[in-house]
């Protein structure tokens, strides 16, 4: 016998010994209840076995409630009188009864399946739909990274190029060109600046993938003081045209990688020299909260505007254009290095309205 006779015959069997299983109570209790109790208690078996089991097991049900009903309930009891209108009627409650709940049974399967199929075309339609999305999105980036390599590394080999080229033809090459040290220092000073402009470029896309690949620490016991000093001496080169102001606070300790910290540091103050006039003042203030500990760091530029707040931290989004401007990546390996040690960054306002303030948020460390 396969599988699915086996089942329909057991939902038949469960529905008549539901039918038999209630006459035998009715009949313990026969003394203190009526016919019309007794016909409800049939009613709601037939009722239950149309909603669990389906309409023909329903209607089995109410024949067995029928035949029980008229032969335990209906006088004279211990007989059939099938004729009688009474018992009739009964059999035609049950029937109906059957029928109805049966079909309305059948009908919220249906619809139950219907939207099972709608839900599950829908979650399909839903995956394709992101799957389409994220590949948009890859294309995206690919073509901001082609854009990035195109123009801000081929610039400064454009830049080297030609500096070799005249130093070259100076030497005697194609074209005679006549340089004293002075046009020689010259050129050799821009090949200088555009190499470690590419260097800078490929420090900066190794170090996110880094970040991306989770490759940084987290948890180690550093000193916020330390962690400054590294980064302000890095990036004196950068800074030198400006004002630091350096505020740490009391012997403040963070629980994070030092290394890590000061690379993000160091990024905010590239930027904050990169985005603001000669001569004018970067302040980095670090400050303990409940739990958490803050470093700021503070510029005099043109700020940011609220729309792009958010978006200055994702790759290679840039305020401005030109050489200075970089791959718009510094902001973005800076999320990615403190989201990694747990923290949060922002932009707010600069102090006094002027500028942008740029707000690391990272873990205490217990004293």
């Amino acid at each position: 016998m396969s599988l699915g006779r086996r089942k329909r015959l057991l939902r038949y069997g469960i529905s008549v010994g539901a039918v038999l299983a209630v006459s035998f109570a009715l009949l313990l209790a026969s003394e203190r209840i009526n016919q019309i109790t007794v016909a409800m208690a049939f009613l709601l078996i037939v009722l239950s076995s149309a909603t669990f089991f389906g309409r023909n097991p329903a209607l089995l049900a109410s024949f067995a409630a029928m035949l029980c009903f008229n032969y335990y309930f209906l006088p004279p009891i211990g007989e059939l009188h099938i004729a009688e209108p009474q018992n009739l009627i009964a059999w035609a409650a049950f029937t109906v009864t059957a029928i109805m709940a049966g079909e309305l049974s059948s009908y919220a399967r249906r619809r139950a399946r219907e939207a099972e199929r709608l839900y599950d075309e829908l979650q399909e339609a839903f995956e394709t739909a992101t799957h389409t999305e994220a590949l948009k999105q890859s294309e995206k980036l690919k073509s901001a990274l082609l854009d990035a390599v195109t123009h801000d590394l081929r610039t400064p080999l454009t830049s080297i190029k030609a500096s070799v080229t005249t130093l070259l033809d100076s030497e005697g090459g194609q074209r005679t060109i006549e340089l004293d040290s002075e046009g020689r220092a010259e050129f050799l000073s821009i090949i200088n600046e555009e190499t470690d402009r590419l260097n800078g470029f490929i420090e900066g896309m190794v170090a996110l993938a880094r970040v991306e690949a989770g490759s940084t620490d987290a948890g180690s016991i550093s000193s916020v003081d330390e962690i400054i000093v590294a980064a302000v001496e890095r990036a004196m080169p950068v800074t030198g045209a400006h004002i630091l102001k350096v505020d740490t606070g009391d012997q403040l300790m963070v629980k994070a990688d030092a290394g890590a910290v000061a690379e993000v540091i160091y990024n905010l103050l590239e930027n904050a020299a990169k985005y603001s006039p000669s001569g004018s003042t970067i302040a980095i203030n670090a400050a303990a909260n409940s739990g958490s500990l803050t470093i700021s760091v503070n510029d005099e530029g043109r700020g940011i505007p609220n729309d792009l707040r958010e978006r200055v931290f994702e790759k290679f989004v840039r305020l401005g254009e030109g050489p200075a401007s970089g791959l718009g990546l510094g902001l973005a390996i800076a999320r990615g290095i403190v989201e990694a040690q747990g923290g949060t960054i922002s932009v707010e306002d600069g102090e006094h309205g002027r500028g942008a303030k740029i707000v690391v948020e990272l873990p205490a460390a217990n004293r």
